[in-house]
C-alpha cells in the first residue's frame, strides 16, 4: 500500500500526529493508499509558506518566468499522462478512457493560461482633471485556497491552478478526502518543473481541513468546486472574513431533443451526457426533454444502448462505464433510485446494483433510465450525481424552455435541432451558463464555464476565468505645478 505525505513549502511531511486516512479503490472496495489527515496547524503552516513565497518573490516574478514554469509542468504532465491517469482511475473509479484525455486537458489549461502570464495589461483612464495621470494595474490576490471535488481531481484543479499561477498567486490545494492521491502525485511534477517552494502546497483531509483553509486569515480568496450545500457554508465563511469566493457547484441540466434533430447524434449525446463519467459530473444531462412525436422512439433506442454499456475495470481500455467514486455516493444514488421507484416513475432499464463478472466487489450501479417523469418530482429537481436519467416529454418549444428553466440550478443545457432559428431562440431563453447545440460535454480552454442561480458564482476557463484571480489597483498621479486648494471639490 502506498503512503503519502503533505506537500508544504516544497517538502513532504506527515500530518500532525501522523494522522492518516485510507483511500479506497472503488473497483475493488479495498484501501490501496494512505493519505495524510491534516489539522488546522498543518493548514496554517501551508498558508504561511504560500504567503512567504508570494511576498518574497513570486508576486514580483516576470510573467515570462511564470509562463516558462507552467510550460515545463505541462510537458511533465503530458509525459506522465499514462501513469497519472491510472492513478486517478484507481482512486476514483473513472475509466482510463476518460482520465487519460483529462491529463492532456490539464496540460492544455496550463499552456493556455501561460500565454496570459506576460500579457496582464493595465489601462490608462483619461480624467476630467488636467495634469493628472491615472492608470489601472491587474494585481494577484496573494494566497488562494483551491478546494476540489473527487469526480475529476486534476481536471478541476487545472481549471483553478492555471489561471491562479498565471496571475501571480500562490496556492494551497485541498483535494477531496475521497480522491487525493493524484493531487499528491501532481505535487511531485510541480517540484520537478522547478516552481519555488511555497508557490504550490497540498493539504489533504476531511471537513476539518477544509474549514481550516477557508477560515485561515492568510488566505485571500477561495475557489471551490463541489456540492451546493458545502458551497453555502464556504460562501458564508468567506463572507465573515470579507474575502472573495468563486463557486462551481451542482446542476440538473436539461438536454432537449426536438423532433427535427439528427437522432443518431442526439442519442449518442444523451448517452454521453448522463452515462459518461458514470453520471458523476456537474454538467450531466440528467433531465432529458424529448418532443412527444419522437418520445417513445428515443426511449427505446436509449434503453437498448444503455443495456449494452460495458462495465468493469476502469483501467481496462474496453470499459465504457466505471464504478461510482466512493461508498457514500454509491449509497446515495441507490437511495435516489428507490425513491424514484416509490414515486411511480416508469423504470425503463437498470435500477439497481450492477451484476456480472468483476462487478461484485466494487461500487457499480446499472445505467438507469426513468421515463414519464414530472419535472416537479424529486428525481427531476435533485442532483443525483450518478448514472440515472429522467426523461420528460414536451409538446412545444415554449413548454420545453419552461421545463428546462424550472430548476434552482442553471449550469448547462443541450439543444438538439436542425432549425437554426429555433436554436438561437432557445439558446437565448435558457437560464444557464453553458449551452451546447448538437453536442454535449464539449470542453475548450478558451470558453468560460460557470453557472446561474444555485450552480455557482464566477467563471472558470477563458479570459473570464483569469480575471477571477486578479484584482484591480488604481494609481493617480498629479504632475501639475503649484499647490492645489485643499478644500476644493475634486471630481
Amino acid at each position: 500500500m502506498n503512503t503519502y505525505s503533505l506537500y508544504i513549502d516544497g517538502r513532504r511531511e506527515p500530518a500532525s500526529g501522523h494522522r492518516t486516512m485510507p483511500s479506497i479503490n472503488p473497483y475493488t472496495g479495498q484501501a490501496w493508499a494512505q493519505v495524510p489527515d491534516a489539522d488546522a496547524g498543518d493548514v496554517a503552516r501551508a498558508v504561511a509558506a504560500a504567503n512567504r513565497a508570494f511576498h518574497q518573490g513570486w508576486r514580483d516574478s516576470a510573467g515570462v518566468v511564470r509562463a516558462g514554469l507552467m510550460h515545463k509542468l505541462a510537458a511533465l504532465i503530458e509525459s506522465n499522462a499514462d501513469r497519472m491517469s491510472k492513478i486517478e482511475s484507481t482512486d476514483n473509479g473513472k475509466i482510463v478512457r476518460e482520465t487519460r484525455p483529462q491529463m492532456l486537458w490539464v496540460a492544455r489549461q496550463l499552456r493556455y493560461f501561460a500565454g496570459y502570464a506576460d500579457k496582464l495589461f493595465g489601462q490608462h483612464a483619461p480624467l476630467d482633471q488636467p495634469n493628472t495621470l491615472d492608470y489601472l494595474t491587474l494585481e494577484p490576490y496573494g494566497v488562494i485556497g483551491l478546494i476540489t471535488a473527487w469526480n475529476s481531481p486534476l481536471s478541476l484543479l487545472a481549471n483553478k491552478l492555471a489561471p491562479a499561477l498565471a496571475a501571480g498567486n500562490c496556492v494551497v490545494v485541498k483535494p477531496s478526502e475521497h480522491a487525493s492521491v493524484s493531487t499528491l502525485e501532481f505535487a511531485s511534477l510541480v517540484e520537478e518543473a522547478g516552481f519555488p517552494p511555497g508557490v504550490f502546497n497540498v493539504v489533504t483531509g476531511g471537513a476539518e481541513t477544509g474549514r481550516a483553509l477557508v477560515d485561515d486569515p492568510g488566505v485571500a480568496m477561495i475557489s471551490f468546486t463541489g456540492s451546493p450545500n458545502v458551497g453555502r457554508h464556504i460562501a458564508a465563511a468567506a463572507g465573515r472574513r470579507l474575502v472573495p469566493v468563486k463557486l462551481e457547484l451542482g446542476g440538473k441540466s436539461p438536454n432537449i431533443i426536438f423532433d427535427d434533430a439528427d437522432l443518431d447524434k442526439a442519442i449518442v449525446g444523451a448517452l454521453a451526457g448522463i452515462f459518461g463519467a458514470t453520471g458523476q459530473t456537474c454538467v450531466a444531462g440528467s433531465r432529458l426533454l424529448v418532443q412527444r412525436g419522437i418520445y417513445e422512439q428515443v426511449i427505446e433506442r436509449l434503453a437498448a444502448r444503455a443495456q449494452s454499456i460495458r462495465m468493469g475495470d476502469p483501467l481496462d481500455p474496453a470499459t465504457e462505464m466505471g464504478a461510482v467514486a466512493n461508498e457514500p455516493q454509491y449509497t446515495r444514488i441507490l437511495a435516489a433510485i428507490e425513491a424514484a421507484k416509490r414515486a411511480g416513475g416508469r423504470l425503463v432499464t437498470g435500477g439497481g446494483r450492477a451484476q456480472g463478472p468483476g462487478l461484485t466487489q466494487g461500487f457499480f450501479i446499472e445505467p438507469t433510465i426513468f421515463a414519464d417523469i414530472d419535472n416537479r418530482s424529486e428525481l427531476a429537481q435533485e442532483e443525483i450525481f450518478g448514472p440515472v436519467l429522467a426523461i420528460i416529454p414536451f409538446d412545444t418549444e415554449q413548454e420545453a424552455v419552461a421545463i428546462a428553466n424550472d430548476s434552482r440550478y442553471g449550469l448547462a443545457a443541450g439543444i438538439w435541432s436542425r432549425d437554426i432559428s429555433r436554436v438561437m431562440r432557445v439558446s437565448k431563453a435558457l437560464q444557464c451558463g453553458s449551452v451546447w447545440v448538437n453536442t454535449y460535454r464539449a470542453l475548450a480552454a478558451q470558453a468560460p464555464f460557470g453557472g446561474f442561480k444555485e450552480s455557482g458564482i464566477g467563471r472558470e476557463r477563458g479570459e473570464a476565468g483569469l480575471r477571477e484571480y486578479l484584482t484591480t489597483k488604481n494609481v493617480m498621479i498629479d504632475y501639475s505645478d503649484g499647490v492645489r486648494d485643499p478644500f476644493a471639490i475634486r471630481t
